[in-house]
């Protein structure tokens, strides 16, 4: 017997294609029985499967100490608190009988004083030191999903599922390890007694889209910004090649978004029987109700996700002629955030400044209206925070800036540069969630998403976390 090729190479053909007709038996003439094996145009790269197993054991152990620290943390917060409360009403007690205390009482006081800013200051040198190790680990799982994706788009899915499923598994935790470590930085989400955004984290990249088409540059992800008990965990994800919006799937957490299993799709589109689709992609997902831009007519729609019911509503003189800079269509933006629904658009009265409003989600209708002056087409999208509008705009292909700001409250607006990463020079989708405290960004097809730290109030409780 001839055999053509060697057993290694025989082998990476099998694992490549499994047992599906890779040998074709024959006769030669002088009686010998020839076997040809017949090899695809790559092998798969069984060493970089290798490698990120090799990765996932290393980040399973930094996750662990991380975790395992966050621990630790949470009880040290408690104890710090717990002294600061004991001093303070050590002190008021001193301040209403101070007859009753002499100079050895207060060195005593002044001694405990130093301890507890001792403690602080030991405090947030850790947590500084977690949070590097965290953004490390954070590159390091970037750098996994970007070569598990390639492999599953150029080879057999299957065969790297194993590995995809042992990821999973670290990203989870990771998730876990930084949620519990933001909420030691940011402990009053939903709370607005805070002076604005002060910064925005580096981006976290999760990885292409569910469909894992990078021809889907338009679309948008993320959380229910105000969702129904039982469902703070769901995600959902819309995208598409162009701006029509014609369907919106539901995942019931982040495991199953990163391994596409939805439990539910909506199509916006059934010939017909009926045609609800949308234009643009400044959508969002509030108790389980998706606000959209209507296609035709022009209006704003309310789609009910568990009645499947859509309902439509006219926004007064706004105009389809003005988007945002970075694609077309993009007329009306829906926003949410702690203080409720919003949609910013451009008027022909407003010569194209952008125009925001303020949604009464039970009648569905625009119900205050606030005139800003920047002009629309140089905003590359908008977000609301606690009242407050934000606009950003391109400072180059890696660089967006927030640099603009108006406050509902006041009434003010103000320039500001607050620049952050972007992961590709193109998004389509910005929009903040008040239920973490994140921004979510569809980049290019990526799912990508900001922690966002605020200036904080001066108190008590917030300097040990500040």
């Amino acid at each position: 017997m001839i055999v053509t090729l060697l057993p290694i190479i025989l082998f990476r053909a099998a694992v490549v294609q499994g047992a599906v007709s890779l040998w074709a038996e024959g006769s030669a003439s002088s009686g010998e029985c020839i076997c040809e094996a017949f090899l695809p145009n790559s092998t798969f790269p069984i060493g970089q499967l290798v490698l990120l197993e090799s990765t996932a054991v290393e980040i399973k152990y930094k996750l662990e100490m991380e975790i395992s620290k966050v621990e630790v943390y949470e009880v040290k917060l408690q104890v710090y608190i717990a002294k600061i409360k004991n001093l303070t009403v050590l002190i008021e007690l001193m301040e209403d009988d101070p007859d009753s205390y002499n100079e050895l009482h207060l060195e005593e006081v002044k001694i405990q004083i130093k301890q507890v800013e001792a403690l602080i200051v030991e405090l947030q040198a850790s947590i500084k030191a977690s949070s590097s190790v965290l953004i490390s680990i954070r590159t390091q799982v970037i750098t996994m999903i970007s070569v598990l994706t390639q492999l599953e788009i150029t080879y057999d899915k299957n065969l790297v599922l194993v590995t995809r499923r042992e990821y999973l598994i670290l990203q989870q935790k990771l998730e876990e390890c930084e949620r519990r470590h933001d909420e030691i930085f940011n402990p009053n989400i939903g709370i607005c007694n805070h002076r604005g955004i002060r910064r925005i984290s580096k981006p976290i990249v999760s990885q292409l889209n569910a469909d894992l088409n990078g021809a889907f540059k338009y679309g948008g992800w993320g959380k229910d910004s105000k969702p129904l008990s039982g469902s703070e965990s769901m995600y959902w994800y819309s995208g598409s090649s162009d701006t029509l919006v014609s369907k919106i799937s539901q995942y019931s957490a982040y495991y199953t978004l990163i391994t596409r299993q939805s439990f539910k799709a909506h199509l916006l589109y059934v010939d017909r029987q009926y045609d609800w689709r949308g234009a643009g992609n400044n959508y969002v997902v509030r108790e389980n109700n998706l606000y959209y831009q209507y296609r035709s007519p022009f209006a704003m729609a309310k789609f009910n996700m568990t009645s499947a019911k859509v309902e439509t509503k006219v926004v007064p003189k706004a105009s389809t002629q003005f988007s945002y800079h970075y694609s077309a269509n993009q007329n009306l933006d829906f926003a949410a955030d702690e203080s409720g629904l919003w949609v910013t658009y451009a008027t022909a009265d407003s010569k194209g400044k952008l125009v925001l409003g303020k949604i009464n989600e039970q009648s569905f209708a625009v119900e205050t209206v606030f005139q800003t002056s920047v002009y629309k087409p140089s905003v590359g999208n908008t977000f609301m925070v606690c009242g407050v509008l934000y606009a950003t705009r391109s400072v180059d292909t890696k660089t967006e800036e927030i640099f603009y700001t108006f406050d509902t409250h006041t009434q003010k607006e103000s320039y500001v540069s607050i620049p952050f990463e972007k992961f590709h020079d193109f998004y389509s989708y910005l929009d903040y969630n008040p239920t973490d405290q994140k921004l979510y960004m569809f980049n290019n097809g990526y799912y990508v998403s900001y922690h966002v730290w605020f200036n904080q109030e001066a108190s008590a409780d917030k300097s040990l976390v500040d």
